[in-house]
């Protein structure tokens, strides 16, 4: 176990938790939301800290990150639990547990952990499979001997997290694609059980926090995939940054989702014109085939990064910058910018 930050401990062995958005007030011996960090007479403490539950080598792309060093590979870990509760979880098996009856993972420390990414050849390192900031001790520790080593690390994350948890994150968070699941608050307490504004908020705050930031959203039949809601997402995206990639993510059944119709692809179409109409300039989608995976310069619309699958079969870019026209191209494309 590790004694938790962002806390306050109060009168009767009570404690308040300020990580993320849910702010827990905890009681003596029981679990906050995330069901891992625990109060033990008053004083509360991470019950999943270096307990690592999947590690792997993937590509950039899979997180996925289209701007954010093209074509290399990320260290990617993850520890259990999640501060959301989303029927139709990809990862459920290690997202949706706790530690009330039991301790998932492996034990590892963050020393090991950048050993292995540097081993393994790794530009980055991916905080990724469950939600990060619920095992937040254990990332920002790794963040930190991560940067010393020259390596970038990247959170995936749902984005319910606090102004105080970014404040810690950002002198040593690169790169975050935030999840933006659906453009109704309704929806997030019903689906998720949490609420949209805290998620719009980081989003705000990574962006001007100077994190480079990608958002995706997985269209989910029946759930957001009106053009209302569709535009909604994209037009919030342009108002914080026009130049930020939209990641439109074709929906297949699981979990509790598991009766529902996978996603039309001409509702994925219908979702990369309307982020195009907002004015995004980089629009993209996922789990789809043939279309909707390229970079094209948004100044002279040629096509700068051209991808089959997770990797990268034409790369037109030289410092960051269109070959072609040299108009700058929004991201990070060189682990010394």
């Amino acid at each position: 176990m590790k004694k938790a930050l962002l806390c306050t401990s109060l009168e009767d062995k009570k404690v308040d938790c300020f990580l993320c958005a849910h702010k827990c007030r905890i009681q003596e011996g029981k679990f906050g939301f995330c069901g891992v960090r625990q109060n033990i007479k008053g004083v509360l403490y991470s019950r999943n800290y270096g307990k690592i539950v999947a590690a792997d080598i993937d590509p950039v792309e899979k997180k996925p990150l289209y701007h954010f060093l093209p074509g290399s590979t990320a260290f990617s870990i993850a520890c259990a639990g999640c501060n959301f509760r989303c029927g139709f979880c990809q990862n459920w098996q290690i997202s949706q547990l706790d530690f009330i009856d039991r301790e998932p993972g492996e034990d590892s420390t963050p020393d090991k952990i950048v050993k292995l990414a540097k081993e393994s050849g790794c530009r980055s390192i991916a905080y990724t499979y469950t939600e990060p900031t619920i095992y937040f001790e254990f990332a920002l520790e790794t963040c930190r001997l991560a940067k010393e080593q020259s390596l970038r690390n990247i959170f995936v994350t749902n984005g319910y997290m606090t102004s105080q948890a970014i404040s810690m994150l950002k002198p040593y968070l690169d790169a975050a694609n935030v999840d933006l699941k659906f453009f109704k608050d309704s929806s997030y307490k019903r689906v998720c059980s949490a609420h949209l504004a805290p998620v719009l908020e980081s989003i705000r705050l990574l962006k001007d926090a100077g994190v480079w930031i990608e958002i995706t959203t997985l269209v989910i039949p029946g759930e957001n995939d009106t053009p209302d809601e569709l535009s909604g997402i994209a037009d919030f995206i342009a108002s914080v940054g026009k130049d930020i990639p939209w990641h439109i993510s074709r929906f297949y059944p699981a979990y509790k989702f598991d009766h529902y119709d996978s996603t039309p692809e001409n509702t994925l179409k219908l979702a990369y014109d309307l982020g195009k109409d907002a004015g995004l300039h980089h629009v993209y989608a996922g789990n789809v085939y043939g279309w909707g995976q390229d970079t094209f310069c948004a100044s002279c619309k040629k096509t700068l990064i051209k991808r089959e699958g997770f990797g990268i079969t034409q790369l037109h870019v030289a410092e960051g910058r269109c070959v072609f026209c040299q108009a700058q191209l929004a991201g990070i494309f060189d682990i010394d910018s």
